[in-house]
């Protein structure tokens, strides 16, 4: 695995940063999620929702971003699970294969992400951008 990552911690934060041009990105980011989230004590049901979230803002981030990702987990004084994907780094330019695909079939990932998050917030930084999305862990 390409990728630079803090050892799963018990601490209520943790990042881990991988390459925005590599495919295996996405299910790596996933699979890092769910092994830090079960730490925690996140049930199943917020795992998958959490998995939904991330698998779409790390997709945006590779197919959109600048050449690095970074995925930091959080939970934050109002017992939320806050999810940030930030991309950075060098501008890449990616071929859109995506263009030559109907309206209908890609689009709508940040809707998904808006429904089942509390809150999400879009951030453009000289870097690159930020999202961050916060979902409800019971």
């Amino acid at each position: 695995m390409i990728a630079t990552a803090e050892l799963l911690t018990d601490s209520p934060t943790n990042t881990l940063t991988l390459p925005s041009t590599e495919a295996h990105s996405v299910p790596t980011a996933r699979h890092f999620a769910d092994e830090q989230l079960t730490r925690w004590g996140i049930g199943e049901d917020e795992r998958d929702s959490a998995a939904l979230v991330i698998g779409e803002l790390a997709a945006n981030a590779i197919q959109h971003g600048h050449a690095d990702m970074t995925l930091r987990l959080s939970i934050d004084e109002e017992d939320l699970l806050v999810i940030t994907v930030i991309d950075s780094g060098p501008e890449v330019v990616r071929e859109s294969p995506r263009s030559e695909l109907p309206d209908d079939e890609h689009g709508r990932g940040t809707d998904m992400v808006q429904y089942v998050a509390v809150w999400v917030v879009i951030e453009d930084t000289p870097e690159g951008r930020r999202v961050s999305a916060a979902l409800a862990i019971a």
